[in-house]
Order: structure tokens, then sequence, then C-alpha cells
């Protein structure tokens, strides 16, 4: 009966003695079938809990790079800051680089400073813009894309909502609840460069019915007053609108959005992310629904990624992106967070 554990550990998992544990191991007559059972039960035991005696004591230190408006980069903050605790026995430690304007520059030249750091993967959120892309291929540790990916990126998984999925949902969803009549749909969404935005537009125009006119408002530079001001100008020439997709609340939230209809109803809101703002909008029927995923699920799964990345988790690194998941006012949580 092969195995690398010492008699002691065997006997201790087993609840046998050491003696009866080495007459097991070696053979030897006079030993029920139980006891061997038991003894063969204590090793499998034992190297299914291997993986754990290979974390105790492990930290790992990793740096998560977010380009994102503030209140998305407090979000990821938390949700990992929540997570960490459930990592143990591994102990992990990050370094946090939240970059919350549009420079490019910006996020090559921490990713070049990662790079030249000691650390043991990092989770990034960027654009996937060459620049960007070229500075993750320079960084020697695991790379994690989070939310929007960067495939070219060599990063070892991305985890995340699958926006394909999430656009469609929220073309399904609008559809349905303006029904056969008329009405026409306005798309709010942020810089072009996220791969997860041109994944969710391009579901959202797959499944929307095409005798439907679809308008656009971007915020090219995560300003408040950028996109009430393209809004309006919107409504202006078309009052044919009547539901609204948020792709992505830039600087200004969608509470922006919600004010620059103020003269001009709507039917249907679907929104992106279960934060503070869209919950307290669901609750006043100001959204219809918000497509939501759990970020800290999707950061645990990072986590996890690194950690078998650097041979302390068994099993094979995949992709999974996380579900869609549909919230409305009526199973929306707490405002209070």
């Amino acid at each position: 009966m092969k195995h690398p554990y010492r008699i002691r550990e065997i006997a201790a998992q087993a609840g046998l003695s050491e003696a009866t544990v080495d007459r097991v191991l070696n053979d030897r007559p006079g030993v029920r079938e139980s006891t061997i059972r038991e003894v063969r039960q204590a090793i499998a035991d034992l190297d299914r809990q291997r993986t754990q005696v290979r974390l105790a004591g492990r930290t790992f230190m990793i740096d998560v790079v977010v380009q994102a408006p503030p209140r998305f980069s407090a979000s990821i903050r938390a949700a990992l800051e929540a997570e960490l605790p459930g990592l143990r026995p591994a102990t992990f430690r990050a370094r946090f680089h939240l970059l919350d304007g549009p420079s490019v520059a910006d996020v090559v030249t921490v990713l070049d400073r990662v790079a030249r750091s000691r650390s043991e993967g990092v989770i990034l959120k960027a654009p996937d813009v060459p620049e960007i892309v070229a500075a993750a291929r320079r960084v020697p540790t695991p790379l994690v894309t989070l939310v929007t990916d960067l495939p070219a990126s060599r990063r070892i998984t991305y985890v995340g909502l699958d926006n394909r999925a999430a656009g469609a949902t929220a073309a399904y969803l609008i559809h349905r609840w303006l029904g056969a009549g008329d009405g026409d749909v306005l798309v709010v969404r942020g810089r072009s460069s996220y791969r997860g935005e041109d994944e969710r537009a391009a579901g959202f125009r797959a499944e929307m019915p095409s005798f439907r006119r679809l308008f656009s408002v971007v915020d090219p530079e995560d300003s408040p007053e950028t996109v009430a001001a393209g809004i309006r100008e919107v409504l202006a020439g078309a009052p044919s609108i009547r539901a609204i997709y948020s792709m992505y609340a830039g600087a200004g939230g969608n509470r922006t959005v919600v004010s620059a209809f103020r003269d001009h109803p709507y039917d249907v809101f679907v929104a992106h992310d279960l934060d503070e703002e869209n919950t307290a909008l669901l609750r006043q029927r100001k959204l219809s629904a918000v497509l939501h995923h759990d970020l800290r699920t999707d950061l645990r799964r990072a986590c996890h990624a690194i950690m078998q990345a650097n041979g302390v988790l068994p099993g094979p690194i995949r992709v999974n992106p996380s579900a869609v998941q549909v919230i409305t006012p009526h199973n929306a949580p707490p405002v209070e967070f």
C-alpha cells in the first residue's frame, strides 16, 4: 500500500494504534478486513487534505489593477477584502492600484511597475487596447482578467460576467416588457475600448428585433455632464424612445440617466451591477431590472486560479464566466449593505 505519510500520521487520521497501522501496511496476518479499510480510508483522507497542508503558512502577494470609476473600484476592493478570510489556510495580501482616469499610459505604467515587483499574481480590469495588452504580456506572474477580458494578454483565465449573454438578456427583457407595440431603445455605454461592453453590445443587437431602432450615447471620459447632454440631444430628435439599456454606469451613475429622462417618460430601464445606487433605484422603480454577477465569487475564482498557477491547488485552470442574475424590485437586497 504505497503512500507518502508517516505511520504516526496515518494512525492519528484512522484513530488506530501505530502498531496496527504497521501490520496493515506490511500485510502482516491477524488484521480484520474492516481495519484494513479504515487504514485505506485514512490514507485517502490524507491525500485529499495535502492541499491544505501545502497552503498552511503560505502567503500570496497579489496586485489588483483596476481602471474604473471610483464607485466600481470600491466595489472590487470591498468584494476581495470580504473574500480574503475564506481563502485560509493560505494568506493573501493585496496591493490595490485603482485608476479612475481614462489614461492608457497610466495603466501601462502601473503594469510595468508591478512586473518589476515581487508579486505572485495580478488581477486586471482594463481596456483591451494594444498598449495595455503588451504591458500585460510583460508581467511575468500569473495574470487574471476581471469583468472585461484581454484574451491576447496570455492571461491564465478570465473571471466575470458572460457579457454576450448579459447583453442578449437585456434585449430579451426590454423587448418583452415593451411588447409588440412601438418603442425604441437608448443604449448608454462607456469608452468603446472595453471588450466586455463590445460583447454586451453584440449580444444585445443579436437578440433585439430589427424593427426597434437603437440610439446610443457614449460616455467617453466618465463625465456625467457629457452623458446628460448627450441623452437630452438624442431625446429631442427621437421621442419614440421608451426603453433604456445602460451597459456601464460611468462617473454620474444611472441617476444621471434617470435625471436626463425627467421630462421624457420611459417604460423599461435595464442596467448592470447591483451597487448601492442601483439597489436604491430599483426600490424606487426607476430601474426595471439590474443584470448582476457576484464580484465576490469572481474574485474568489481569481485567487484560486492564481494558487493553481503557483502549483499549490490541484486541477486545470478553466475559463468559466459567471451566469447572469436578473434582479428586480421584488428580489433586490436592502439598500443598506
